[in-house]
């Protein structure tokens, strides 16, 4: 595993839990950092698996 994925991955649970703290605070600001947080964390997630995917075609 390619370690774009496992930064993806904790970048989009970090996320989460702001973008639900901007939910329930009522904080709107926090709500958007955590939903932009969200988003590049898939997107690194999915540079990650491409570095796999390439990885693993080219054994």
């Amino acid at each position: 595993m390619d370690k774009d994925r496992i930064e993806g991955l904790a970048k989009q649970v970090k996320g989460a839990v702001k973008d639900l703290a901007g939910k329930v605070t009522g904080d709107a600001k926090l709500q958007a950092e955590g939903k932009a947080e969200k988003a590049e964390g898939k997107v690194q997630n999915a540079v990650g698996g491409a570095k796999d995917a390439v990885r693993d075609a080219t054994k």
